[in-house]
């Protein structure tokens, strides 16, 4: 045979050997195709009977002999030559191969008769691309609609399987004949159900990998349906004109996960009319019959004018008189007597006569004035009671209320009502009477409190049972560590000092900066006072019946942690435990930082101290996990965590545009000698803990602030910062030579774990008659930042300013328990959870209340978390503990617009009557 040794693999094998007796080889295993998975070389194998020698041959190429491995053995039956080979094939020789057609392999076997080929067996190398051609998209869809979710998985060599995913569930389409998921990857489902609804997820793998899709949410609504119409009520009028109303609610069917609300009315009213009762009424009495033979006449009269009707009254009193007509003479053994004077019985007759005549006409005045009564009567009813809008008749609504004597909140009837106007008032509000209930409903979004402004609009989010909105304006707290934008260390305005003058004593010198307290089901808030650093506890993290001691403390020693080159340590170092709990829930640690936030120029990582005493990094800033999460304000940092223990803030600055926030400010003090004074300019970290913790020093060597602190951008660009002593008064005081201006190096400033930077100025007057100083610090970075402090102050002990700033109200409140440690009271709370950890397809759920409350990076945190509403308000809480902004949560809340309705759908007849049903159109 041709000898392969050597490098010249292209020599050419005979394709015959001359003939000889035997038969040709005959294949008994051909290689396979096969696939290179990574870095990992496959294995072709070749055997063939009776052969004496078999090469490999790949891509047209003969494979060196030295690449080969083979064995041989005899087989027992016909005793003829079997022979085994075996070649490696690697990445990197198909990766280098270029050629028309996929990298290929055979096998040539020999005998003495002649030659014989194997099948081409193709190496490929496997592989699967990360993103999905065509990824699922939510739907919205009715009940019993088709729904089709389309699957394009990722480019892959061998192609990938598909499978589907329902909240994490595999689908079997074999166990439901409703669903298909056979046709091109796409998942198919017949008929829409109820159980439909959930996140559903595609998922394809092949010999390499697998890949995930992004989720699709799936909504199966209902439409709401109305009910059949009630029987119509009574007439609400006893007398004259009224209506009566029939009523249907959407409850055939009610709507489910945001179907459409029913259209119409709930409501129709129509116009009726009942009959006045009409009480009865005497008419004038009859004339005096004739005298019977018994000596009496009578008289009658009839309750006609009116008769009664309608249920009116009769008539009171006798029908019929009779009295004696001869006034006691009466005839006797019927013959008259003839004693009674002519004069007498004249006389009885004009009386009679006269009698009657006054009788009658007080029953006519009688009858004048109960006429004219019951006409002014009607007209007022009809005035008061009869509404406009109800005597055309028809089917409508009653949209307003009419005016009430005695409250002035309530609008006026000939008014139609401005819903855009918006109500102040003053203190608490406590809404009883169901007259009220326009301007708030018993589900009000917030409860009110004491002393507390509220602002209450007209309308609000119905879906939340809301149908005001409050808006609290807190006391504002002069003098306090500021928050938001303005994050100087107090309020001063340098024009007028006399506003913020209060004594160094005020702020703590504790040697430890720790709080302590003990904590339960319903959760809290512990703070450390004057160092921007809490941490709240939310509702049900601790287990029910059980209570846990829980601290809070900063290392004020020199951190352990040694950033590495140009890294910073940006805030405290700072402990909170005991480290062996564990929370159901993720508790919020707000730690203050002294970076100008951008995410071009820094890189902020979350450090923790194992048990051992070192540092592993947690998180990066911007990184996406759902093992934690951590939010970054301008100065401060919200970090969500589920394990106690020690953490800090690590900058590694990107540019040298990166900026260090530092707080520039001067102490002044006498020395031993009355006419020396030394200044002292500190260089700190932009944090409340690195303020306190100089003036807890200097107030230890009596010191004072002469002037409001300012703040300095210090950039990462590696120059100097120079501090000198400006525009002292000529012949009242001299600065000691070569002092004037001190110049520190870079490294010193941007690396100083946190202790202040601290320059001092000597200076001496000329007399002890010179009694003010006034001068200038400059404190500025070499092409960079500048600031000027102003001083003016006194030298006389008793005529001394002195400048410091008021503590947080949290300083006499270093742990609140319960419900009053919470902005949102709690019932509100959960209505909004209930409402936003709904899926919806239109993003109206908890991914939109996150984006309204400025947190849109690694939502896949909050995804994992049983009620990522829940997890959303507790960062709020976090990030709003000073200013208590509850009208920006609102704010929030109204523009997600999850309503259709208005506080105007309250109607006059459903506030006056409750037991009228009526129904508010939502989005729910």
């Amino acid at each position: 045979f041709p000898s392969l040794s050597g490098n010249d693999n292209s020599e050419a094998l005979p394709e015959s050997i001359p003939s000889a007796p035997g038969t040709l080889p005959h294949f008994m295993e051909e290689p396979d195709d096969a696939y290179i998975i990574k870095s990992n070389p496959i294995v072709l194998r070749c055997k063939a009977m009776p052969a004496m020698q078999i090469f490999f041959k790949c891509n047209g190429e003969w494979v060196h002999q030295n690449e080969h491995v083979s064995e041989e053995s005899m087989d027992e039956t016909t005793g003829l030559k079997v022979r085994e080979v075996f070649i490696n094939v690697t990445r990197q020789q198909v990766e280098d191969f270029h050629g028309p057609e996929d990298y290929w392999c055979q096998c040539v076997a020999w005998s003495h008769l002649g030659t014989s080929k194997s099948r081409k067996a193709s190496v490929r190398i496997a592989y699967l691309r990360k993103n999905f051609e065509q990824d699922p998209q939510g739907k919205e869809v009715p009940i019993e609609g088709m729904i089709v979710l389309h699957c394009r998985p990722p480019e892959g060599v061998p192609a990938a399987e598909v499978e589907w995913l329902k909240n994490e569930e595999p689908i079997d389409s074999n166990l439901d004949e409703n669903i298909d998921t056979r046709a091109d990857h796409n998942l198919i489902i017949r008929q829409a159900r109820l159980s439909d609804s959930g996140n559903y997820t595609c998922m394809a793998a092949n010999i390499v990998a697998k890949r995930r899709s992004m989720s699709a949410t799936v909504v199966v609504y209902v439409n709401g349906g109305w009910s059949s119409w009630t029987e119509w009520s009574n007439c609400n009028a006893r007398c004259g004109r009224g209506w009566q109303k029939r009523s249907r609610t959407c409850t055939n069917p009610a709507p489910l996960n945001g179907g459409a609300f029913c259209e119409g009315m709930s409501v129709q009213k129509i116009t009726c009319t009942s009959l006045c009762p009409v009480d009865g009424n005497w008419e004038v009495w009859s004339e005096w019959s004739v005298c019977s033979p018994e000596c009496e006449h009578l008289r009658v009269r009839e309750c006609i004018a009116p008769p009664p009707r309608n249920g009116g009254k009769y008539c009171e009193g006798l029908s019929q008189e009779s009295e004696n007509c001869t006034e006691g003479l009466c005839i006797q053994d019927k013959k008259p007597l003839h004693d009674i004077k002519s004069q007498n019985i004249e006389t009885a007759s004009d009386i009679a006569l006269y009698s009657g005549l006054g009788a009658a006409v007080i029953a006519v005045a009688v009858l004048v004035v109960g006429v004219t009564l019951y006409r002014r009567s009607q007209s007022e009813y009809g005035v008061d009671v009869i509404d406009s809008s109800a005597l055309t008749g028809g089917f409508q609504t009653f949209n307003f209320k009419t005016v009430r004597q005695g409250n002035s909140l309530l609008l006026n009837s000939s008014m139609q009502p401005d819903l855009t106007v918006s109500r102040t008032y003053s203190g608490p509000i406590c809404l009883q009477d169901p007259m009220d209930k326009e301007l708030m409903t018993e589900s009000s979004l917030f409860n009110p409190l004491s002393d507390i402004k509220v602002k209450v609009q007209s309308s609000f989010m119905v879906s939340l049972g809301v149908t005001e909105r409050a808006e609290y304006h807190g006391k504002a707290h002069s003098g306090t560590f500021p928050h938001g934008n303005n994050r100087a260390f107090g309020t001063i305005q340098a024009r007028n000092k006399a506003t913020y003058i209060q004594n160094l004593s005020s702020i703590s010198t504790t040697s430890e900066l720790k709080t302590t307290a003990i904590f339960g089901h319903l959760g809290g808030r512990l703070v450390v006072p004057n160092t921007g650093v809490s941490l709240l506890i939310p509702h049900g993290a601790i287990p029910e019946e059980s209570s846990w001691e829980i601290y809070l403390a900063i290392t004020q020693k020199e951190s352990s942690l040694q950033p590495e080159d140009t890294d910073v340590l940006l805030g405290p170092e700072v402990t909170c435990g005991p480290s062996d709990l564990s929370v159901s829930t993720p508790f919020a640690l707000t730690i203050p930082h002294c970076a100008e936030v951008n995410s071009e120029h820094w890189n902020i990582h979350l450090k923790k101290r194992t048990q051992q005493g070192k540092w592993e990094e947690v998180m990066s800033v911007e990184e996406e996990t759902t093992s934690c999460y951590c939010l970054l304000d301008p100065y401060a940092c919200h970090i969500l965590l589920n394990s106690f223990g020690t953490y800090a803030l690590i900058g590694e600055p990107i540019s040298d545009c990166a900026v260090r926030q530092l707080k520039v400010a001067v102490f002044g003090c006498l020395s031993c000698n009355s006419l020396d004074y030394n200044l002292r300019v500190y260089c700190m970290d932009n944090t409340p803990c690195a303020f306190q913790e100089v003036v807890s020093d200097e107030r230890l060597q009596g010191g004072q602030l002469l002037e409001e602190p300012k703040l300095l951008h210090f950039k990462g660009n590696t120059f100097s910062l120079q501090i000198s002593v400006l525009d002292i008064p000529p012949f009242l005081w001299r600065i000691k030579p070569f002092t004037a201006c001190q110049e520190v190096p870079f490294s010193r400033v941007w690396c100083s774990s946190q202790k202040p930077l601290h320059c001092a100025f000597s200076l001496e007057r000329y007399t002890p008659a010179t009694t003010q100083l006034s001068c200038k610090i400059c404190v500025r970075q070499v092409k960079g930042h500048e600031q000027i402090l102003q001083i003016q102050t006194s030298i006389l002990e008793n005529e001394r300013e002195t400048i410091t700033f008021f503590a947080h109200d949290d300083s006499n409140f270093p742990a609140q328990m319960g419900p009053k440690a919470f902005k949102i009271p709690y019932s509100i709370r959960q209505r909004i959870c209930a409402t936003f950890d709904t899926p919806n397809a239109k993003g109206k759920d908890w991914q939109m209340l996150a984006q309204k409350n400025s947190i849109n990076r690694n939502l896949s945190y909050f995804a994992t978390q049983s009620s990522p509403s829940a997890v959303i308000l507790d960062l709020w809480e976090a990030r709003h503990q000073h200013d208590g902004d509850l009208d920006s949560l609102a704010c929030a809340l109204e523009e997600i617009g999850r309503t259709h309705s208005k506080i105007s759908d309250i109607t006059e007849t459903e506030l006056e009557e409750p037991d009228f049903n009526y129904s508010r159109q939502n989005g729910l």
